[in-house]
């Protein structure tokens, strides 16, 4: 099973510091187009970024997937292509276990920065990052793993 959900109100309320009225406003990723790969994520709030500068955005979304899956993001490609914006991981990485961590529910957060010249305004509910479920492969010879994720963000170290 794959699919994306909202945060928890409270949890929103906590991470966000906006209001039920903001967390109502989420718009659950999509994809625009029958082909399209990438479901894209929508801004919640307006986002104002200058030259060189970097911020993190929170989504709101939490993403459930299989134990052999994971959700790669992006920047959506018009805004690295215009704007010269880009993901400050360059791809982020959401892993299966990410999903209801005791630290932060899964709050997929994503940070991005403007590397162009001039400043760059979006929108709330402008489609900003997309996400790309892909299945993944381990090897044969791999060793019983017998730890699990206790937390969110950085967790694993």
């Amino acid at each position: 099973m794959r699919k994306f959900e909202k945060i928890s109100l409270a949890r929103f309320i906590k991470d966000t510091g906006l209001t039920e009225k903001e967390y109502q406003n989420i718009s659950l990723p999509q994809r625009a187009t029958q082909n399209s790969a990438g479901y894209d994520f929508h801004l919640i709030e307006n986002l104002t970024l200058k030259p060189n500068e970097i911020k993190k955005i929170p989504t709101g979304i939490k993403a459930q997937m299989n134990n052999d899956e994971v959700l790669m993001l992006y920047i959506r490609s018009s805004l690295g292509f215009k704007y010269n914006l880009r993901l400050c991981n360059q791809t982020g990485i959401i892993d299966s276990d990410y999903y209801n961590n005791n630290d932060n529910e899964g709050h997929i957060f994503i940070k991005i920065q403007n590397e162009g010249k001039e400043i760059v305004h979006l929108n709330a509910n402008d489609r900003f990052a997309q996400g790309i479920f892909i299945k993944y492969l381990t090897t044969d010879d791999e060793k019983q793993i017998t730890t699990s994720r206790t937390g969110g963000l950085g967790s694993t170290n």
